[in-house]
């Protein structure tokens, strides 16, 4: 079992007598690209400025690779955060940004600044300013301070926004390799789904303060994956059949006895005729699956999923 990099139970923050974060549990994995979906006024920012110890929770519990109170504290030497604007001083050099982040953080060393900088790309920057980079780069720069340390757990907050396409490319595949190649923990907030589908290993989707759903990157491809559903009257004939006839095990008989093939999307015809055939009786046969912005609505709407 891996380990537990970051838990909460039941944490909840007010503003004003309002909830932002409502008895919000979540548990991220070591290892994890962590998902964080929710429209702007989800309450994902609160939940990561809390995590980061820029506010305190009003009721509820957070760990820290299961360190809790004042060893929580200690622990987010561990972790490197982007929340909100990232912090990058315009009229200095990347390396000059750097070096004040090492400096007000008492990172011992100045090698720690040319390897954030390998990590991202940057080390060609030379003696250019940071007014001068683009978009992308700035974001690349910010990613920079929050590796300085070498952090096992990045915190990252909308960090897609503004980018171009090409930005948003370059910014995925760096954070693909600092998970697969560094092994750090990541966990990112965003409103835009696609993005996060190409990224992530598991999911969280907050909808006004509340956490209304947590779902493996596995789990969300098959309630979204294309498929006929069949209910028919012999779930086990029809199985065979399946097999035998149609030539094919892509299927899934589910608890209900109704049953997903997915190989037969555009190509229903025959379907009828055969389970006709063998004596069975089709009962429904729908084109089902969505794609996953559809889902998502779907989850916050209240919808069945």
């Amino acid at each position: 079992m891996k380990e537990i990099v970051f838990e909460t139970k039941n944490l909840t923050k007010k503003y004003s007598g309002i909830s932002a974060l409502d008895n919000v549990s979540v548990s991220i994995e070591q290892g994890a690209i962590y998902g964080f979906i929710g429209e702007n006024g989800a309450g994902k920012t609160t939940f990561i400025r809390l995590l980061a110890g820029l506010a305190k929770p009003g009721s509820g519990e957070m760990a820290l690779w299961g360190r809790k109170g004042k060893q929580l504290a200690r622990q987010r030497s561990r972790i490197g955060c982007i929340i909100e604007s990232p912090s990058v001083y315009m009229d200095m050099t990347a390396r000059q940004n750097l070096e004040i982040q090492r400096q007000q953080r008492g990172i011992p060393g100045k090698a720690c600044i040319e390897k954030a900088l390998d990590m991202v790309k940057l080390t060609d920057t030379g003696k250019k300013k940071a007014k001068d980079f683009s978009l992308g780069m700035r974001q690349r720069l910010a990613l920079a301070v929050a590796l300085l340390g070498n952090p096992e757990f990045l915190i990252l907050d909308e960090p897609v926004n503004g980018l171009d396409p090409s930005g948003i490319i370059e910014l995925r595949n760096l954070l693909k390799q600092l998970n697969r190649e560094k092994g750090i923990t990541i966990l990112i907030s965003s409103h835009i789904l696609t993005e996060l589908h190409q990224l992530a290993t598991n999911y969280g989707i907050m909808h006004k303060g509340k956490l209304i759903q947590q779902i493996t990157a596995a789990e969300l491809e098959e309630r979204c994956k294309q498929h006929l559903l069949l209910q028919v009257s012999d779930t086990d004939t029809a199985a065979r059949v399946i097999e035998t006839e149609l030539h094919t095990d892509n299927y899934i008989v589910m608890p209900d006895k109704s049953i997903h093939l997915y190989n037969y999307n555009n190509d229903t015809g025959k379907i009828p005729a055969l389970f006709n055939k063998n004596g069975i009786i089709l009962y429904q046969m729908v084109q089902m699956g969505e794609d996953l912005e559809t889902y998502y609505t779907k989850v916050i709407g209240g919808g069945n999923v």
